[in-house]
């Protein structure tokens, strides 16, 4: 059975002791045949938290279920399977009226602390043997080393998913959310230092530690470490802002070409560390640029607006669009590094007052 984690925060020592206990026995994902495969890899179904928390939107709450229902259905006609965590009472009965009667779309009466279940969610893992029953990780969470609580809901999610299909859960002692990494799913992967490192989060663990946990429970065997992080970014750096991998050997990366832009410096680091950088086998890896729109602002607020925050469905890409003329280049961009995808863009202003975007409120559980 697998050795669950103390619920206080362990000490540095003890969550190491706990992965050699865990290699020790062969019972981390890695050491049972489970891996975390590339997002474009097909899906089984495709996992959203319904919005609820006003305050991830202050002053622009109204119309946001009405765009989780536009995207429902985006993702419905992408090919997607969509579930729900829908919450309880009258958040239920909006999801219902909203997306309840699609076909395709599934409920579940799991209540949330707030919408972005990349985050909070667990890590559906790819089986190398098909006999292998369905797993994930159940990270911990804790609202990005503790800025928005409350978080128990949350941080429940991963294990309120597994006891309702019945999978097997890999739970880990340590804190990571999801648009923190980004894989090839063939042993390369994007990770955010800064996020990973982050002493709210994983307080005493080396970047040593941290690559021997994301080896064992995701199968990332060469770590590609991402620094920096956008003007209004309160993740401390997620790469799923940075850049993605959209194909085995080629990454997308933010690209800010004015000079005077408080992103620029940053992106352009990114942007030649990317290109010095190799995948799993030692080989280049080809950067490829997609812009940025013009700063956003609101309510006097520049928001992190990153085409990068695009969700890879089955059938399409699900791009935001920022009413901005550069949108028309990060579509044609995406287009060509995804010839067999429909390009589907959709608008996102007012989701990114939540300081996320469509990758942010997805977790995709692959099929494999």
């Amino acid at each position: 059975m697998q050795e669950a984690p103390s619920q206080a925060s362990p000490s540095a020592d003890k969550v190491r002791e706990f992965l050699v206990r865990q290699i020790a026995q062969g019972s981390t994902p890695r050491s049972c045949g489970y891996y975390m495969p590339a997002e474009w890899v097909g899906h089984r179904a495709t996992w959203l938290s319904w919005p609820h928390k006003r305050e991830s939107w202050p002053g622009l709450f109204e119309g946001i279920p009405q765009l989780w229902a536009e995207f429902v259905r985006s993702l419905i006609a992408a090919g997607e399977k969509v579930n729900i965590l829908a919450g309880e009472s009258e958040t239920f009965r909006e999801a219902q009226r909203l997306v309840g009667n699609l076909p395709g779309c599934r409920l579940f009466a799991i209540p949330t602390d707030d919408a972005w279940i990349r985050d909070s969610g667990p890590t559906f893992l790819a089986r190398h043997n098909p006999s292998l029953p369905p797993a994930l990780v159940d990270w911990q969470y804790n609202a990005w080393g503790g800025k928005y609580p409350p978080y128990d809901l949350d941080n429940q999610i991963p294990a309120r998913i597994a006891e309702l299909l019945g999978y097997r859960r890999f739970e880990v002692p340590i804190v990571l959310e999801g648009g923190a990494i980004d894989t090839n799913g063939l042993g390369a992967a994007l990770v955010a230092r800064g996020c990973l490192l982050s002493s709210t989060r994983n307080p005493g663990l080396s970047e040593r530690d941290l690559a021997d946990f994301l080896r064992e429970y995701l199968g990332f065997e060469h770590i590609i470490w991402v620094d920096g992080m956008l003007v209004g970014d309160d993740t401390d750096g997620h790469v799923d802002q940075l850049a993605r991998f959209v194909a085995p050997r080629v990454v997308v990366v933010a690209r800010e070409d004015d000079p005077s832009d408080e992103n620029y410096s940053i992106l352009r680091e990114i942007y030649r560390m990317l290109t010095a950088a190799t995948d799993q086998e030692g080989r280049p890896i080809e950067v490829v640029p997609l812009p940025m729109p013009r700063p956003v602002f609101i309510q006097g607020q520049r928001v992190p607006a990153s085409y990068v925050n695009f969700y890879i469905a089955n059938t399409a890409i699900i791009v935001p669009g920022f009413e901005d003329p550069a949108d028309q280049l990060a579509c044609d961009t995406l287009r060509r590094l995804f010839p067999d995808r429909e390009i589907v863009k959709l608008p996102a202003r007012q989701l990114v007052w939540g300081l996320g975007a469509f990758h942010c409120i997805t977790q995709q559980e692959p099929a494999l």
